[in-house]
């Protein structure tokens, strides 16, 4: 296996003075699709410290839902 795919619903962005924190939580319904990667991803929570200066500083917004793929880096 190359990959593990994910999917993830913003819960809730923090403002901070230099920052952003998204705090994602893994989907469990809303979709037969979300049904499907609530197999394999039940539970969990991902936070990311985003800095105001990066384009992805705008990139995350509350409801909305994200792909995560993780694949090993290459040593």
């Amino acid at each position: 296996m190359k990959q593990v795919k994910a999917k993830f619903k913003c819960e809730a962005v923090t403002n901070f003075e230099t920052s952003k924190e998204a705090t994602l939580s893994p989907v469990i319904n809303g979709s037969e699709e979300n049904k499907q990667f609530s197999k394999y991803t039940p539970s969990g929570r991902l936070v990311i410290r985003i800095d105001n200066e990066t384009q992805a500083a705008d990139y995350f917004s509350p409801g909305e839902e994200y792909y995560l793929t993780f694949e090993r880096s290459v040593k």
